[in-house]
């Protein structure tokens, strides 16, 4: 872990279910403050569906369900009397494909500020977001304009500024780049790397060239018999691989998985 010590978010033995299936099964894993932790492993292992259950996204789909804990300050965020609206402003999300709102570019970023009550100097806060999600300079002069005028790299910055002005301490990313060009890919893996000094980022990706790139971490997901996702191995990036514990992790990161 980070030299400090210090653990974000922690799951502990948590199972996700939908209905009656069981979709991740055991999960024990601490995310350390200010670090870039990839998931990866094969498609419908689960990678995603964990994620979600990190801001209660997954509150959102009536059959799901979360058994064990998520400790994020040291609470569970699945207690009785946790708001979860209020877990998502601290664990803000940035989605598979760009999803600006239908608004200009100002009240895209505006917008999660306003309905949480901020009451500081809006434009400042817009500036800075958009500051650090690097496209301000390309935006300055067009506020006023659609977020929609965009391109699909200029949006998924967009929607990472949005997350930013709500002031979260985690940032969760699933397969953030996946729907964009290598060029646009880049920027935002250049800009992630700018964001983890002031924020924990977990990111799904189905390229291990880019969790080799752009993590600090990375866990290894697969599915057992039933289809359940399962944690195989988490380490630091450069030894989960260069050196994987579990031959199922290194048959994965070397193409013979399967």
């Amino acid at each position: 872990m980070n030299k400090n010590g210090e653990i974000a978010i922690e799951a502990r033995e948590m199972d996700v279910y939908y209905a009656h299936f069981r979709a991740v099964k055991g999960i024990n894993i601490k995310f350390p403050t200010r670090k870039i932790t990839a998931l990866i492993g094969p498609s419908g292992c689960g990678k995603s569906t964990v994620l979600r259950s990190f801001n209660r996204m997954n509150d959102l789909v009536l059959v799901a369900r979360v058994q064990g804990e998520v400790l994020y300050r040291g609470n569970n965020i699945y207690g009785k009397d946790v708001d979860p609206v209020e877990i998502r402003r601290r664990i803000g999300m940035v989605f598979q494909k760009p999803n600006p709102f239908a608004k200009s570019i100002y009240e895209n970023v505006a917008w999660g500020a306003r309905i949480n009550g901020y009451k500081g100097n809006m434009d400042e806060l817009v500036e800075s977001s958009l500051r650090q999600a690097a496209l301000w300079d390309e935006v300055k002069d067009k506020l006023s304009q659609s977020g929609y005028s965009l391109s699909g790299g200029q949006q998924q910055r967009l929607c990472i500024a949005r997350t930013i002005a709500v002031k979260p301490e985690i940032i969760l990313m699933d397969e953030p780049t996946s729907a964009l060009d290598p060029v646009a890919t880049l920027r935002i893996e250049e800009l992630i790397q700018e964001l983890k000094q002031n924020y924990t980022i977990i990111i799904v990706t189905h390229n291990m060239q880019q969790a080799a790139r752009a993590s600090d971490y990375t866990a290894f997901f697969n599915m057992d018999e039933d289809r359940a996702g399962y944690l195989v191995e988490y380490n630091a990036t450069n030894m989960l691989f260069t050196n994987p514990q579990n031959e199922m992790t290194e048959q994965y990161i070397t193409g013979r998985f399967g």
